[in-house]
């Protein structure tokens, strides 16, 4: 059973900064692509980056060159680095795994999902 774990989010000041990090497990994930999404109250889930097996990534226009989306495949781990963070930047943020190959664990499969509040 495929498992996601989120952690890292919390309180921070505006220019501040946090790291979040969302886990699997449960199987060997051989092809997938991890997004981070984030939503905020009245407002739609927004996509705010994402990750490929290999490496490839995609920010969107509100956090390119303030985020940076990382992985550890050893850990089946993936990292959003989060600095000079803004107000806006507040909301709930939850990761998705969509894993394509291994056939048998090919789906979506979602994290809990993290606060992040950006306050002074």
């Amino acid at each position: 059973q495929v498992q996601i774990v989120e952690s890292g989010g919390g309180l921070v000041q505006p220019g501040g900064s946090l790291r979040l990090s969302c886990t699997a497990s449960g199987s060997i994930f051989v092809l997938y692509r991890v997004a981070w999404f984030r939503q905020s109250p009245g407002k739609q889930r927004e996509l705010v980056a994402d990750i490929t097996r290999d490496g490839a990534t995609n920010y969107a226009d509100s956090v390119r060159g303030r985020f940076t989306i990382s992985k550890d495949n050893a850990k089946n781990t993936v990292f959003l680095q989060m600095d000079n963070l803004q107000p806006e930047d507040t909301a709930a943020y939850s990761c998705r795994w969509t894993v394509t190959w291994p056939t048998s664990v090919s789906g979506d499969y979602w994290g809990q999902g993290t606060q992040v509040t950006v306050s002074s």
